[in-house]
Formats: C-alpha cells, sequence, structure tokens
C-alpha cells in the first residue's frame, strides 16, 4: 500500500473538508488504516489482545483529537484537543513497540516512524495554536531524519 494511492478510498465529504488540509490529520487517518491489519494479527495472539484493543483506539483517537480540535474557535481550544492527540501519538507508538513481539520489525519500525514523524508535527501546530511554548522539556528525537517520501512509499503490512 502506498499512501499517494489511499485518498481515492477516503470519501469524497472527507477529502472536501477542510481539515484534509491538515497533513498530521491525513497522516492520522492513513495510520488509523494502517493500524486494522496489525490489530487483526495481534488479536489472534491470546496474549496481545489487551494491546491490540489499546493500539486500535489509541489510532482512532489521534485522528477524532485532531478532528475536534480542528472545529473549535479559539487557539487555545484547538491547543488543548491537540495535546490530546500528542498524548494519544505517544501511546499508540508505546503500544506499536510493545507488538513487536508479534508484527515483523520492519512493520513495527514503520509504524514508530510514522508515529513519531506525528508527534514532531503536532509537537510543532501545538505552540502557534496556543500562542506559547509546551511547558515539557524539548526532546531530542536520536533516531535519523524521518524520510517522510520513504516512510509513505512502499508500507510495509501485517500478514
Amino acid at each position: 500500500m502506498k499512501f499517494n494511492d489511499w485518498p481515492s478510498a477516503v470519501p469524497v465529504e472527507i477529502g472536501e473538508d477542510t481539515l484534509w488540509r491538515m497533513e498530521v490529520y491525513r497522516l492520522r487517518l492513513f495510520a488509523a488504516d494502517l493500524a486494522w491489519p496489525d490489530v487483526t494479527k495481534l488479536i489472534q495472539d491470546k496474549r496481545t489482545i489487551g494491546l491490540a484493543d489499546q493500539l486500535y483506539r489509541s489510532a482512532g483517537a489521534v485522528s477524532s483529537d485532531i478532528a475536534e480540535g480542528h472545529s473549535r474557535r479559539s487557539g487555545k481550544d484547538q491547543a488543548r484537543y491537540y495535546e490530546y492527540a500528542l498524548g494519544s501519538a505517544r501511546e499508540g507508538r508505546n503500544w506499536h513497540y510493545q507488538s513487536r513481539h508479534v508484527l515483523s520489525e520492519r512493520v513495527t519500525s514503520h509504524r514508530i516512524r510514522l508515529w513519531t514523524h506525528i508527534i514532531r508535527l503536532l509537537l510543532t501546530i501545538i505552540p502557534a495554536e496556543r500562542g506559547f511554548k509546551l511547558q515539557e522539556e524539548p526532546s531530542e528525537y536520536r533516531v535519523a531524519e524521518i524520510d517522510i517520501e520513504d516512510l509513505l512509499g512502499d508500507i510495509p503490512m501485517s500478514t
């Protein structure tokens, strides 16, 4: 699956909404679709049924929180929902890391890098909407720079 092919499967009502212009929303909606086969594989192992549930909830929560925040009038209200999305994104990355024992290394690595890219986008959006910096200490991600084109090209899938 490739990200560039995916928008044609999205209903026109979603694609024509102003929300669609937000890269972070599009990426999270796409990532939630990617989570479906991952969760399907995780749920087959009794040890990871709870993990599958948590992963799918966090994957869906991010795009939902972004959608709700986008609909708020003030930047501070928007930022609050984007902060919820940030928390869910970090939670989702954590769940994908924990799923590494069932999902392949390639799938897990891809999902963690995608989550990290989304986290970075949210960490840029939130202060801009809020009007001041977040109170958390800045964090340097010590991973190689994420090439978004590479990340959205040949997507590994759970089988």
